[in-house]
């Protein structure tokens, strides 16, 4: 019997699928560390929980470490205590490691969350990937910009899902961002060449120090085209083939940066480029799984269930490699600026043309506040047997739905 100690800090979106996963799974009990009260959760989960602690703050490594401590004594012992979002795999490790708890160690997760220590281990071991300076002051940001000139990519060392990602296309824009938040030693900027070309995604599950299963997606326009645009409406799309040879190349950088990065077991995701010269250069690497509905995506894509999958992974240690099936497809709808949302149009004419193919979707509400996120306020989600098919009906999604606002 694995006794496990989830980090959930709020009951909601993918974090409650992960968790129903995990209690579904035999000689396993299942308590959260959670910021949420135990009456916030759904009456199936509830029933189904092994323990609950409320902290104040999932960030917290103290917090973590009195939750951890308390579901523990729920339980009658912790075998594993891990988190599924970015911004928690550091704190959660911190705290596992003092407490002794199995699982990926604080320096190894650092590696993958500060992007210039993740940069600078895949450079030494030869993994194409762009070029960036971190800078704790703004004189050397300015001189990595004179060596490499317009257009930069400035983000913090630890972000995760382009969040204050910026496009820097002139001196007048960089002097804005210096201004607004001069780096420091402790709060350094990081920059980077700005890379041309076609933005994907390289999932893969990795077992004992041996990759045992890859996925690939293409992001269509790329993260940070939607984030500097609150307009574009943006797709995934995961081909039904993707054991060509066009992808060899990111198969064996994929390798060969996790291995750079110390990856052993778990679920990573990857971003990547393609230049029009065909090279390719890594963007960023996590070890976790993909949000915005990713895990549904390659279930769809394998007929397999991922949630599942990676739970039964991260808590017994086994995996088995589903085969991709079909082609999937992710329509993410946004609405043109902020505010509240009136309603959708377009999405009658959508399911008059595609119902066969959706497979999940959820369309903004109206009343809903309508953010910069760039996973939007809705999605629609397709498969076909066909790349083609899916293909083509993304585009007309997100040409035909509008999120219009208040």
């Amino acid at each position: 019997m694995k006794r496990v100690g989830l980090v959930l800090p709020h009951a909601k979106g993918s974090g409650l699928r992960f968790l129903r996963a995990a209690l579904g799974l035999p000689d396993t009990r299942v308590a959260v560390v959670t910021q949420d009260e135990r009456d916030t959760f759904p009456p199936d989960v509830r029933n189904g929980l092994a323990g609950h602690w409320r902290i104040e703050n999932a960030l917290d490594v103290g917090g973590l470490a009195e939750g951890a401590r308390g579901v523990a004594g729920q339980l009658g012992g912790l075998d594993r205590f891990f988190a599924i979002q970015e911004h928690l795999q550091l704190p959660v490790a911190q705290a596992r490691a003092g407490l002794g708890v199995p699982g990926m160690d604080p320096e190894t997760v650092a590696d993958f969350r500060d992007k210039s220590r993740m940069k600078a281990r895949l450079r030494a071991a030869g993994v194409p990937c762009a070029r960036f300076q971190l800078a704790g002051d703004a004189k050397t940001a300015r001189a990595f910009v004179r060596e490499n000139g317009f257009p930069v990519v400035v983000k913090p060392p630890a972000g995760a899902g382009a969040a204050d990602t910026w496009r820097v296309n002139d001196q007048r824009r960089l002097e804005e961002l210096l201004a607004k938040s001069p780096p420091h030693p402790h709060n350094p900027m990081l920059l980077e060449e700005f890379i041309r070309g076609e933005e994907f995604s390289f999932d893969s599950v990795w077992l004992d120090g041996k990759p045992a299963w890859t996925s690939i997606g293409h992001y269509r326009p790329t993260c940070l085209e939607v984030k500097e645009n609150d307009w574009i409406q943006w797709t995934v799309l995961l081909p039904r083939d993707v054991g060509g040879s066009e992808f060899n190349a990111v198969r064996r950088a994929g390798e060969a940066a996790l291995r750079a990065l110390g990856f052993t077991s778990g679920m990573s995701h990857m971003e990547w480029f393609r230049r029009p010269d065909g090279s390719i250069a890594i963007s960023e690497v996590g070890a976790r799984p993909p949000g915005a509905q990713f895990c549904t995506l390659m279930g769809l894509a394998h007929d397999a269930d991922l949630y599942r999958g990676w739970m039964r992974l991260m808590i017994h240690g086994a995996f088995d490699p589903p085969q991709r099936r079909y082609a999937a497809g992710g329509a993410y709808l946004r609405a043109m600026g902020r505010g509240r949302v009136k309603g959708v149009r377009g999405s009658d004419e959508v399911w008059r043309r595609y119902g066969p193919l959706i497979r999940e979707a959820e369309l903004p509400s109206p009343g809903m506040e309508a953010g910069d996120g760039y996973e939007g306020q809705g999605f629609i989600l397709l498969r076909h047997e066909s790349t083609g098919v899916v293909a083509e009906a993304l585009k007309d999604i997100v040409r035909t739905v509008r999120v219009e606002l208040e």
